[in-house]
C-alpha cells in the first residue's frame, strides 16, 4: 500500500467516476482501475461498487477512506513543514445535533485556522447518522446528548462503532418558544401548560424511534406534532405558530436572533451533553481546537 494509492482511492470517491478522477489526477482510467483493484486485493476489501453511473463506496470503504484522508492530511503537514514551505488544505469535519454552542465552537476554529486554505464541514444532521459519520471518520468529532430514556440503546450502539463518549455539560430541560407565546411571561413551564401548542422535533429519517430523537420527552403523547430538518424552520415554526421545542436551554442570540427564547421546563429529568470520537484515536490539531472552543461555549 502507497500514499500514491490512498491519493488514487480518496480522489476516485471525491469525484464519483474512475474517468472524472483519472482526469484529475492526470494519469490513464485503466492505471487507476488497477492501483485500486490491487489496493482492494491487498486489504482483502471492496472499496467500491461498481454502476453504470459511477461508483459508490461500500461501508467497508466509507470507512477505510476515512482512514485514508487522516493520513493524506498527516503527509500534507509533514510535506508543507520540512519540504516545499506551501500551505496545505486543512479538512475538518463534524457531525452533531441541532446546537448553537456547536455552530459557535465552529466559528471560533475557522477564525483561528482560517486564514489558510481549508475544507471544513458541519453537518447538522439525524442522531444515528452522527454516530455513523464518526465511526466512518467521515467526522473527526460527534456531538448529542444522553438522557434516561436513550442511554442504554445510544450508549450499546457508540460502543458497537468502536466510539467513545464524553460528557460536555449536564443540563436541565428548557423550552424553546417565541418571545410573544402566551407562555413567555410564565417563570417555570408544565408539560401541561404545553399540552394546547404545537410540539415541533427534528425529523429523525429510518430511525425516527424515540431513542433517536434529539429532543429529551420525545415518547410523552402529543395532540399536534410537526417534525422539521433544519434549526431554522424549527424557529420560523416557533414564531408562526406558537410552537415548542425542548432542548438544554443554551441558546446564542447572535445566531438565532432574540425572536426565540428559552424557559426552564418543571419536570426531573436531565440533558447529557456529550462529544463523540473514535476510541484509542488521536485528535488532529483542528479537533483538539475545536473540543476547546466547544467548553467556551457552555
Amino acid at each position: 500500500m502507497t500514499i500514491q494509492q490512498l491519493k488514487y482511492a480518496v480522489t476516485a470517491a471525491e469525484k464519483g467516476t474512475m474517468s472524472e478522477a483519472a482526469q484529475s489526477l492526470f494519469i490513464a482510467q485503466p492505471s487507476l482501475t488497477n492501483a485500486i483493484r490491487d489496493l482492494e486485493k491487498e486489504l482483502r476489501i471492496t472499496i467500491f461498487h461498481r454502476t453504470n453511473n459511477g461508483i459508490i463506496a461500500t461501508n467497508e470503504g466509507e470507512e477505510f477512506l476515512g482512514y485514508a484522508r487522516q493520513v493524506l492530511q498527516q503527509v500534507g503537514l509533514i510535506e508543507e513543514k520540512y519540504i516545499d514551505g506551501k500551505s496545505r488544505k486543512q479538512i475538518f469535519s463534524v457531525s452533531a445535533q441541532h446546537y448553537s454552542f456547536a455552530v459557535n465552537a465552529f466559528v471560533d476554529v475557522i477564525k483561528t485556522f482560517g486564514s489558510q486554505s481549508y475544507d471544513f464541514t458541519l453537518r447538522e444532521t439525524q442522531t444515528y447518522e452522527i454516530i455513523q459519520d464518526v465511526s466512518r471518520l467521515k467526522s473527526e468529532v460527534g456531538i448529542l446528548y444522553l438522557s434516561r430514556e436513550n442511554e442504554n440503546i445510544i450508549s450499546k450502539i457508540i460502543a458497537e462503532n468502536g466510539l467513545a463518549f464524553e460528557e460536555l455539560f449536564t443540563a436541565t430541560p428548557h423550552v424553546f418558544i417565541s418571545y410573544r407565546h402566551p407562555l413567555a411571561q410564565k417563570e417555570i413551564v408544565t408539560l401541561s401548560d404545553l399540552a394546547d401548542y404545537p410540539y415541533l422535533c427534528f425529523e429523525q429519517g429510518d430511525y425516527n424511534s424515540f431513542y433517536f430523537s434529539e429532543e429529551i420527552l420525545s415518547s410523552v403523547p402529543r395532540e399536534m406534532t410537526i417534525k422539521v430538518r433544519d434549526r431554522a424552520t424549527l424557529f420560523n415554526l416557533a414564531v408562526g405558530l406558537d410552537g415548542y421545542t425542548i432542548s438544554t436551554g443554551i441558546i446564542s442570540h447572535e445566531l438565532n436572533g432574540e425572536n426565540i427564547i428559552a424557559r426552564p421546563l418543571d419536570i426531573d429529568e436531565c440533558i447529557r451533553v456529550g462529544t463523540v470520537t473514535r476510541k484509542n484515536m488521536t485528535l488532529s490539531r483542528l479537533g483538539t481546537a475545536y473540543m476547546d472552543a466547544l467548553k467556551n461555549h457552555i
